[in-house]
């Protein structure tokens, strides 16, 4: 899969993009992750990729020339990639999202800055626009590496291996179970003893229950798409009804 990301801000990705996990699904073959100074599309002798909001108001607003040309670039040497606007007027990202996006040949990512991209841009030239949540940051970077994290290690062979994304939070409609490790005692707090029983079932059926609890006590929105019945969508919305009557709701 081939990530190309669009900025004005090249050099935020090094560091990030090149530790831990990216690092080695690069490394691998895996993945390919090129990123793009938006200026290098720009024609004019001071590379300029933005100017003054028609209409007058603060801040400025990036320029339709050098993205479209980018845009159209990229979309030749990466075919069938969507282009991605972050901004903060997009869908909010979420596990579902990154899961369909994970089956894509590529992504192109275009980053925001300033007070947003000219609107030409936005309806002509892009395919979806994403957010992070209902905030705001100074420009597209951080949600730009957030998607690829969240969507690379979604990609057989990323995680290098046993698979594990199966079980994570979100990914099965449930936040995860509480995890432990060594020591079995710390401090005069001990790990449960069912997960040292070496019971396969049991701990399973553990894991299952302390996850339906967790969800209903910190995301009990997520409850009704989690396809519970009988016992656990009775535990559930014990849990819910017993936080609401603390909460004095």
């Amino acid at each position: 899969m081939k990530f190309d990301i669009l900025t004005i801000f090249p050099a935020m990705f090094a560091s990030p993009f090149g530790e831990s996990i990216i690092r080695r699904a690069v490394e691998a073959g895996v993945v390919e992750v090129r990123i793009h100074d938006l200026r290098a599309w720009a024609t004019d002798k001071h590379k300029v990729t933005d100017d003054y909001p028609y209409g007058g108001g603060p801040g400025m607003v990036m320029k339709v020339e050098p993205l479209a040309r980018a845009i159209t670039s990229l979309r030749e040497k990466n075919p069938g990639a969507p282009v991605i606007l972050l901004t903060p007027q997009g869908r909010v990202f979420k596990q579902s999202i990154a899961q369909q996006l994970a089956g894509q040949p590529g992504l192109i990512l275009v980053c925001g800055r300033y007070e947003g991209v000219d609107e030409r841009v936005r309806r002509h030239y892009c395919d979806m626009e994403i957010s992070l949540g209902d905030f705001v940051l100074t420009g597209g970077e951080i949600p730009a590496m957030a998607l690829v994290d969240a969507v690379l290690r979604l990609i057989p062979g990323a995680l290098g291996g046993e698979d594990s994304t199966w079980e994570e939070s979100h990914t099965a409609g449930l936040l995860e179970y509480p995890q432990y490790t060594r020591p079995a005692e710390f401090e005069g707090q001990a790990a449960p003893e069912i997960l040292l029983s070496g019971h396969r079932a049991n701990i399973e059926a553990w894991r299952r229950r302390e996850s339906i609890i967790r969800t209903s006590e910190r995301r009990p929105d997520l409850i009704e798409k989690a396809g519970l019945k009988g016992e656990e969508m009775e535990l559930a919305m014990e849990i819910i009804r017993k936080a609401r009557e603390k909460n004095g709701r």
